[in-house]
């Protein structure tokens, strides 16, 4: 017979749980989105127009493509390591986070139909919305994909795709509403937050982004709150950038001259 001599596990108090979430933000999205805020005061400040700058996202980071392909995938792991830490500070309390976030996979039929669905309601109007954030002068000349023309671009990009939303909506979505919830904060404090932060990171884009990625955010988390599962989210994400990165990059450039 053998006997447990560890102590009882304490519930992690506010201010520890204050610190976690800082602490995981201060690791990933929270530090991009006071990058974002400091580049768009930037960009404001610049001797031309915010419609006449570029944002650049996958840009290359060598000319030797082989480096570059090494930069890229190193990129695309080690952006993954905040995902890595939220979901162990969450099997540690309450455990179990691939149910407390929804990223099992026991309907995976189902998670796949909410996931190309919320992918068509958010990227058509997201269309939209960004052709008239253009025409109104208030984004940046957005170019998705900035690599060159190799035979490891188009998996790069997929790659580039899932790593952003397996980030965004892990962290944003799925850890920061449960730790916020857990933090006693009301509903609507909850999804505001969230869906702030996630257009906050994108400021450096224009205010167009901003706007459609708070509209995103809001729509996102209102369905986490009411299914607790990621999952579709994550899907939907990936079906956006994958169509946004791969089309720009197979695609004629006069495709995109509307970005």
């Amino acid at each position: 017979m053998t006997v447990d001599l560890a102590p009882p596990r304490q519930p992690l108090s506010r201010g520890v749980l204050s610190t976690e979430v800082l602490l995981v933000l201060g690791l990933s999205l929270g530090q991009s989105a006071i990058y974002a805020t400091v580049t768009i005061v930037a960009r404001l400040t610049a001797d031309r127009p915010l419609s006449q700058q570029t944002a650049t996202l996958n840009a290359s980071q060598s000319a030797r493509p082989w480096l570059d392909l090494t930069y890229q995938l190193l990129g695309i792991a080690f952006a993954l390591v905040p995902v890595l830490l939220a979901v162990h500070l969450l099997n540690r309390d309450p455990g179990d986070a691939r149910a407390t976030l929804g990223l099992d996979p026991r309907r995976p039929g189902r998670d796949l139909a909410w996931g190309a669905a919320l992918a068509a309601a958010i990227g058509l109007p997201g269309i939209g919305l960004f052709w008239a954030a253009a025409a109104l002068g208030i984004n940046a000349s957005v170019v998705p994909a900035g690599l060159p023309d190799l035979w490891w671009t188009v998996p790069v990009l997929i790659l580039a795709a899932t790593q952003n939303a397996i980030l965004e909506e892990v962290i944003v979505v799925g850890y920061l509403m449960t730790r916020l919830r857990e933090l006693g904060w009301r509903v609507g404090a909850v999804l505001a937050t969230s869906a702030l932060l996630r257009g906050s990171y994108h400021l450096y884009q224009g205010f167009g982004a901003f706007v459609g990625n708070v509209i995103m955010g809001v729509v996102l988390g209102l369905f986490f709150l009411r299914t607790r599962r990621v999952l579709p989210l994550v899907i939907a994400h990936t079906l956006l950038d994958v169509v946004a990165f791969v089309g720009y990059a197979l695609l004629p450039r006069e495709w995109f001259d509307w970005l």
